[in-house]
C-alpha cells in the first residue's frame, strides 16, 4: 500500500467543462493540455482516478509533472494551473540583450572594425557596447546574440 494522497484533486462540474473546452479548442498549447489532462485524470468526484503513476505512463508525461500539477492545483487553485507564466528567475525575465540592444550589436559587429584590427572580436565588442549601452554585457551574451545572426 502506497503513501496517502496528500494533495486531492476535486473538480466541480463547470471546472471540468472548462477544463474540456480548453482541451478542444486547438490554439492550447501542450503544457496546457497536459496539465488538463492530468487534472482529468487525478479528479475524485468524476471516477475512474488514476494513480499518479498511471496517469503519466498513459499521457507520456513524467512523475514529477503529474505531482507538482496536483500540488498546484490543491494549494493555489485551478486558475494557477491553467494559466502560462515565466518564473522572475527565467533567462527571458532577466535578457540584458533586449532588441534595441541587440539591434546596435549587430550593427556594430557589421560596421567598420577599430584601428589596427583586422575583425572584431568578442571582447572588443564587450568593451564597446560597454561604452555605447553604459551596461556590461557579458561575452557569452554577446556570442549568444552573434551566433543566431548569418
Amino acid at each position: 500500500m502506497g503513501r496517502p494522497k496528500t494533495h486531492k484533486v476535486e473538480l466541480s462540474d463547470d471546472e471540468v467543462k472548462r477544463i474540456r473546452s480548453m482541451l478542444k479548442h486547438k490554439g492550447t498549447s501542450d503544457t496546457l493540455a497536459g496539465r488538463c489532462r492530468i487534472l482529468l485524470a487525478l479528479d475524485e468526484r468524476h471516477p475512474p482516478v488514476l494513480t499518479h503513476a498511471a496517469c503519466a505512463k498513459a499521457y507520456g508525461l513524467c512523475m514529477a509533472t503529474v505531482a507538482n500539477t496536483a500540488r498546484r492545483f490543491a494549494l493555489e487553485g485551478i486558475e494557477s494551473v491553467l494559466k502560462l507564466g515565466r518564473s522572475p528567475k527565467s533567462d527571458q525575465a532577466r535578457r540584458k540583450l533586449d532588441g534595441r540592444a541587440e539591434a546596435l550589436l549587430i550593427a556594430t559587429a557589421c560596421g567598420p572594425v577599430p584601428e589596427g584590427r583586422a575583425r572584431w572580436t568578442l571582447r572588443l565588442l564587450e568593451k564597446e557596447l560597454k561604452v555605447l549601452l553604459e551596461e556590461p554585457i557579458s561575452r557569452e551574451t554577446i556570442r549568444k546574440a552573434l551566433k543566431k545572426t548569418n
